[in-house]
């Protein structure tokens, strides 16, 4: 099948190893992954067409595999790469965190959990367990709720950390809408988890919430 070659004549697989993968579109990116999708339909006119739908990558990476089956022009082929994908990217993200100190490598920090978070579609509460030099043991998804709300119960949160012999914490949840400014509970949640682990000298280092392509920081914003 065609790459759906631009006006100029130069095809997206063209392109990528002419000029690198970052002088392609979304939707380019997309069509390569995708390669045989859309049944007959120009690749990337397609792929553009299932970013639209899905208001986006992120969108469409947190959509859930059935929701992704029932696409019409993607078959299990198709979307077994585009998990397998987004699973890399996340697997990618997530090994510098094993190798250092988590809190001097921030932008490592947002990258895995933007991986890890920001593709959900529904609200996941998760923990980052760390030793005494702020190295991680363990990144755990605590609780998951519905579209707007996790039931989050600090006294699981303090089990774990005692579990995984933890000496510091970062808290991180997704607010699916995209909106990342804390609501009074994510606020009043916080301190609880703070209070409850310094209880057992554990310290609650941020807290992170994910949207769509943004990160909010607690302590950055002087809540912690």
């Amino acid at each position: 099948m065609s790459d759906c070659k631009a006006p100029c004549g130069e095809s997206p697989r063209e392109k990528l190893l002419g000029r690198g993968a970052q002088a392609l579109s979304d939707a380019e990116l997309l069509a390569l992954l995708l390669h045989r999708a859309g049944g007959g339909t120009c690749p990337t006119r397609y792929a553009a067409t299932l970013l639209q739908r899905a208001d986006g990558l992120a969108g469409l990476f947190a959509a859930d595999r059935r929701v992704l089956l029932e696409e019409r022009g993607l078959g299990p082929a198709s979307v077994s790469r585009l998990l397998a994908a987004v699973e890399l990217a996340g697997r990618c993200a997530r090994q510098p965190l094993t190798r250092r100190d988590v809190m001097t490598s921030p932008e490592n920090i947002r990258l895995f959990l933007q991986h890890h978070l920001g593709v959900r579609s529904r609200e996941v509460f998760c923990c980052l367990f760390l030793d005494s030099q702020h190295r991680l043991l363990c990144c755990e998804d605590v609780f998951s709720g519905t579209l707007d709300g996790a039931a989050v119960y600090p006294r699981e949160v303090v089990l774990r950390a005692l579990h995984h012999r933890a000496a510091a914490v970062v808290l991180a949840h997704n607010h699916p809408s995209g909106l990342t400014h804390p609501s009074s509970a994510d606020r009043h949640i916080t301190r609880r988890l703070r209070d409850a682990l310094a209880l057992v000298d554990v310290r609650v280092l941020d807290h992170f919430i994910i949207g769509r392509g943004s990160c909010y920081s607690f302590a950055e914003c002087g809540l912690l």
